[in-house]
């Protein structure tokens, strides 16, 4: 499954150096899915995974073929987006087709880099963008809210129910709240996705600070004070550092950002996040032709994973042959796994777990 994240915020956050960054950095897994460009601000991404090159060692695969991302650098939004200030239309119709966003939200001072309004305030500039995002969804429900009134009219009991969920959500919306903190059952979500609307989006916020900042910063505070609820939806980054990133080897890279007193880069805290936020998991496959990493929802059962490969896999499954990645590197190979009794047989029942190697079977 494809999966694509829109970089938004004001001009000048930060958004194009960090999405320069995420796009070079590309090729550093392997050079078999290197990074291409779409368009001058479209690029896919390989996901980071220790398991895939591991696996693919042991398998001495002749290709190793990441799980990757799609993101999309977004025209600076500026007040007035929704009524078509700016790029206006464009950039509202470029969001709509992402499955997630990342916030850019500048925290650093620079004299040479101007701020659109003026002055660095992170809490003003994130309210700014979000008023727009809900703006633009209001247009939208209450284009949608005419036509439901229209067939509500008809006394039918679903036109009349789907009536009502849309003037709720359009209450909550002209009140401010956007449609991702309005409380809606799985069952109304779903009657509500064909809209596409902007603030039913996952969204990351990644703080754009200065490199004396990294090693000390706080998530628990910069949440507090930007106004979000969730500290783990905060990723810092340093777009300068991780921009410089880019030319150093894996071992520079490591040196250079424990004299930052860091781990592991911000673009790695931000494809991992991504993941998480969507609710995503890796199941990998592996062999002397190609290790591959699998991207799917949580709690996908075995036939589905299975047509991610292919339709027909989905619709002959049989059964799948099962070995959690760690087990089988400890093991050394899948016959040894096999002895050791690490290998299971799963059926269509079985949910798929985060690091599974599988192998399924299929009848034609």
């Amino acid at each position: 499954m494809s999966l694509n994240i829109g970089i938004v915020g004001l001009p000048n956050v930060g958004k194009s150096t960090i999405f320069n960054a995420l796009t070079k950095s590309s090729n550093a897994l392997t050079a078999n899915y290197p990074f291409a460009t779409i368009d001058p601000n479209v690029g896919i991404v390989e996901v980071p995974d220790e398991r895939l090159i591991a696996l693919s060692k042991l398998s001495n695969s002749e290709k190793t073929i990441p799980a990757i991302i799609k993101f999309v650098d977004i025209a600076g939004i500026v007040k007035g987006a929704s009524q078509g200030e700016g790029l206006g239309n464009k950039f509202l119709a470029n969001i709509r087709e992402c499955d997630a966003i990342a916030h850019v939200i500048r925290w650093f001072d620079d004299s040479n880099v101007t701020h659109v309004h003026g002055t660095v305030d992170p809490k003003s500039d994130r309210e700014i963008i979000e008023s727009e995002l809900l703006l633009a969804d209001l247009q939208t429900v209450e284009k949608r809210l005419l036509k439901a009134r229209t067939d509500a009219k008809s006394n039918q009991k679903d036109k009349i129910a789907y009536l009502e969920i849309i003037e709720k959500l359009n209450k909550g919306l002209l009140e401010g709240i956007t449609a991702n903190q309005q409380d809606f059952s799985q069952e109304e979500i779903l009657e509500l996705s064909d809209l596409h609307l902007l603030t039913f989006k996952p969204t990351l916020y990644i703080i754009n600070i200065s490199e004396e900042k990294l090693k000390d910063f706080s998530a628990e505070e910069a949440s507090k004070i930007i106004g979000i609820n969730d500290e783990n939806l905060i990723i810092p980054i340093c777009a300068k550092v991780e921009y410089d990133l880019v030319d150093f080897s894996a071992e520079e890279a490591k040196e250079y950002m424990q004299t930052l007193g860091i781990e592991k880069s911000g673009l790695d805290h931000l494809v991992q996040s991504a993941y998480k936020t969507l609710g995503l998991i890796t199941y990998l496959t592996t062999g002397p032709k190609e290790t591959r990493a699998w991207t799917i929802k949580k709690n996908t059962l075995a036939p589905k994973a299975a047509g991610v490969i292919h339709t027909d896999f989905e619709k002959g499954f049989i059964k799948a042959e099962v070995i959690f990645w760690k087990d089988l590197i400890d093991a050394g190979s899948e016959a040894k796994a096999k002895e050791k009794g690490k290998l299971r047989l799963e059926g269509k029942d079985y949910e798929v777990k985060d690091g599974d190697t599988m192998h399924f079977k299929f009848s034609s």
